[in-house]
């Protein structure tokens, strides 16, 4: 996807080494055919901006797979004949970066996205070897397309159950495109001109920049610093007793 000439020297001012780092970018298109999303076109942007600094970058269709319903981390346990879940829940696990990207239907994130939320919400319960939510020292992002109002509204859940999960959510890392209210162009469709709607707007861009760099210096500064400290968050302290900062003479370590 091409950048704009702003996000271009930006790239090219970059100081910071990220080559060391993983993102995953799971596509809740309701479009059968991935290379035709909207969304695709504007996860793209961010896709380019991080693969130009080093980041491996994995761009899933989560359509092309098939993800059963639940909350268990795998649903051929609980009556499912195929559960595709589990493969791609290891390249999720791998990332350093986690990017949601959907459309907006009828004010909300599509239902693909929902049950991508309720399936990384069936792994909250794996721990590091910290004790710590599997989320913890990971990041993410929400990005967000459509012809109605809804961006903010749908990143504010989409945000919430990310960090509810225990990722930890950079300032300002939500961005989106919207057309005209009503039935209308979506990003990346040609205008009169033959110019894709949407590419040119400097606040989407802007936005979006901003996401994907935040993103970036949020990774760098948790996979350098290990990860968060354990204090006060290990799970597996807490199973065995400890109460953090309170005596507890019942409790040996």
């Amino acid at each position: 996807m091409a950048l704009t000439p702003e996000q271009e020297q930006t790239c090219a001012d970059n100081q910071t080494n990220f080559s060391n780092l993983k993102a995953v970018i799971l596509n809740c298109t309701l479009k059968k055919d991935g290379s035709q999303s909207h969304t695709r076109k504007l996860l793209g942007v961010a896709e380019e901006i991080m693969a130009k600094n080093g980041v491996m970058v994995d761009h899933v269709h989560v359509l092309s797979h098939q993800i059963a319903y639940g909350v268990y981390p795998d649903m051929t346990e609980h009556g499912w004949d195929r559960d595709d879940w589990p493969k791609l829940w290891e390249k999720v696990a791998a990332a350093d970066i986690l990017i949601l990207g959907t459309p907006i239907w009828l004010g909300e994130e599509s239902s693909v996205c929902r049950v991508i939320i309720e399936r990384l919400y069936a792994m909250s319960g794996e721990l590091n070897d910290k004790g710590q939510s599997l989320y913890y020292g990971k990041t993410g992002g929400a990005v967000i397309t459509g012809n109605e109002d809804g961006i903010k509204h749908c990143a504010m859940t989409m945000l919430y159950a990310l960090q509810h999960l225990g990722y930890v959510i950079p300032p300002q890392a939500d961005c989106g495109w919207i057309g005209e209210a009503g039935p209308g162009p979506s990003y990346g469709d040609e205008n009169e001109d033959g110019e894709p709607h949407g590419y040119n707007n400097d606040f989407t861009q802007r936005n979006l920049t901003i996401m994907t760099w935040n993103l970036m210096h949020m990774a760098r500064m948790l996979k350098d610093a290990g990860g968060l400290p354990n204090h006060g968050n290990d799970r597996n302290a807490w199973m065995a007793g400890c109460r953090f900062d309170y005596e507890n003479p019942e409790h040996r370590a």
